[in-house]
């Protein structure tokens, strides 16, 4: 089998980030507060595409989204091949 690369889409996460927030009414702030910050600077980076959060607050993002990190996450793999390694490893 030949190795996967994965790119993570930052633009396109900060996207999938405030459409789930939107779609869960979870604030800026809510997340903030979540994450333990002063500021909210740092989400709106991760809102903007500029970082993406640390995996602790990954975490947290899902569990206050309700959903799975690999949900939140927008990536450069095609289902097919993520059908065909998962099949492999099955």
């Amino acid at each position: 089998m030949s190795p996967i690369y994965v790119m993570i889409d930052l633009t396109a996460t900060g996207n999938r980030i405030k459409q789930l927030m939107v779609e869960n009414h979870v604030t800026v702030k809510d997340l903030q507060e979540a994450c333990g910050f002063e500021r909210p600077q740092a989400i709106y980076k991760w809102l903007s595409g500029k970082s993406l959060p640390s995996m602790d607050n990954m975490i947290i993002i899902r569990i206050m989204l309700h959903t799975t990190i690999d949900d939140i996450l927008v990536t450069n793999v095609d289902e097919y091949v993520r059908d065909d390694y998962m099949s492999l490893t099955a």
